[in-house]
């Protein structure tokens, strides 16, 4: 578990996964919406959410990442039938993964959207940055950066 304290000026660096459907029209919509995103997200697109492999996941933390989201599609509206169904599977694995190496599961989550959503993906980003932020910096990005 992270030894740092709750910090209010810590902007955490998020990674983003999105499938090219559903997750990235929404934050496409909610962006000409002009509807503001967290400052540290970056945005990975996919061409679908099923095609998220645990090595992105391992990637991003060992880059410095402080937090990593998939955004998916709701299943029943899955592109590619079970694509949403799949990565959940396997953020639940990576999940596991990241308890046994002493780091905190709540910095991997799911996020899921639809096309019309009406700009509610950035008041869950926002609130996952929160979370994030309260869980302070990773261990593995305070290692990367001595």
């Amino acid at each position: 578990m992270s030894e740092h304290k709750s910090n209010s000026t810590f902007e955490p660096r998020i990674v983003a996964f999105t499938c090219q459907y559903c997750a990235y029209a929404a934050m496409d919509l909610a962006g000409t919406m002009h509807r503001a995103y967290p400052a540290g997200l970056r945005v990975v697109r996919l061409p679908c959410s099923g095609k998220l492999d645990l090595l992105h996941i391992l990637k991003a933390f060992e880059e410095g990442a402080d937090g990593v989201c998939l955004i998916a599609c709701t299943e029943a509206n899955c592109h590619h039938i079970d694509g949403s169904q799949r990565a959940r599977k396997r953020i639940a694995y990576a999940q596991g993964l990241l308890k046994e190496i002493g780091l905190e599961p709540e910095r991997l989550s799911v996020l899921t959207a639809s096309s019309a959503m009406d700009g509610g993906l950035p008041q869950a980003l926002a609130e996952l940055t929160d979370k994030i932020r309260e869980l302070g910096p990773s261990p593995l990005g305070v290692i990367r950066d001595a």
